[in-house]
């Protein structure tokens, strides 16, 4: 039997799968990411626990096709040129790990993994177009069009987290820009602008009963719930991401917009807020688009890292 495995390398942990060459998943595990010393070690701790897990498994790495990895940052020709989340500079991941892993390694950014996966193996496999966003502490996307993943000239294609919604903004974005999209629309933005909401209107909220513990899942708990300002936040929220959402559908037609990350948990209400605004800010393509939710939740990565391997 041949093999695969997948790596989806996150700020806090990296998850890895092993699977067979047909894309059945036989095991799953993680490991904390280790950022100290400019996260010198990261590529190592990978490299020891698929050899280790392949031992257990009495696999022989003859046996295994490649391994696939996908990186918080953006990736061209398998060298990351800086990833500020792991604290590197120019790493060829592809070299570098393929020298300490014996196995053959294909690198890619981890939101276009995540897009690949639901492309091949989730919600996105009926379809030959998608665009895929990652709601989480941030926002992150990626672009499959006519099956082929949009990297650009310099793989920074669907990096939407950073299109600027917003020039008035008064607070800065981790980039260092002001207004971006993922300041709104992630996790974090969410949980800002309804406790923004709260500050500056005095009606009577569920929310406040959290104070500054508030959290992202609260805020759509009591929206589902009923409560004024949670819904005016998730409104507010929502109908930037369709903004956007309509505007990159507009230039690149795909067939369905996939929702992926923490924020996705919120489930069938999420996608009707959103929904609802998509189709008034699209004449020509909103019938047509489907808005749904990943299906592979926090597995989309390790799926999509073994769709980078060649055969």
């Amino acid at each position: 039997m041949r093999y695969r495995v997948g790596v989806d390398l996150g700020g806090t942990a990296i998850k890895m799968g092993l699977f067979t060459s047909k894309g059945e998943l036989l095991d799953c595990w993680s490991i904390k990411t280790d950022r100290t010393d400019n996260g010198k070690r990261i590529l190592i701790d990978i490299a020891k626990s698929v050899s280790v897990k392949l031992a257990m498994k009495g696999i022989d790495k003859k046996q295994v096709e490649g391994l696939g990895i996908g990186i918080p940052g953006s990736v061209n020709n398998g060298v990351v040129d800086k990833c500020i989340n792991l604290g590197w500079g120019m790493v060829n991941v592809e070299k570098e790990l393929g020298t300490l892993s014996g196995l053959k390694v294909y690198a890619e950014n981890d939101a276009n993994i995540a897009a690949l996966g639901e492309y091949e193996a989730g919600s996105g496999s009926k379809y030959s177009s998608i665009v895929f966003m990652t709601l989480g502490t941030g926002v992150g996307g990626g672009l499959i069009i006519d099956g082929k993943i949009i990297h650009g000239f310099c793989g920074c294609g669907g990096e939407i987290g950073h299109i600027t919604v917003n020039p008035n903004e008064r607070l800065s974005c981790n980039c260092g820009k002001k207004g971006c999209f993922e300041q709104y629309t992630s996790a974090t933005g969410i949980r800002r602008i309804a406790l923004e909401m709260l500050e500056e209107d005095k009606e009577e909220s569920s929310l406040r009963k959290y104070g500054n513990n508030l959290t992202t899942k609260e805020v759509f708990d009591e929206a589902k719930n009923g409560d004024i300002i949670a819904n005016k936040a998730i409104d507010y929220s929502m109908t930037i991401l369709a903004r956007v959402a309509s505007n990159i559908c507009h230039v690149v037609n795909p067939e369905a917009v996939i929702l992926g990350g923490g924020v996705a948990n919120a489930g069938d209400f999420l996608v009707e807020k959103i929904k609802n605004r998509f189709d008034e800010g699209n004449i020509f393509i909103s019938g047509d688009t489907k808005i749904c939710l990943s299906s592979l939740g926090e597995k989309a990565g390790i799926y999509g890292a073994i769709y980078l391997i060649k055969k």
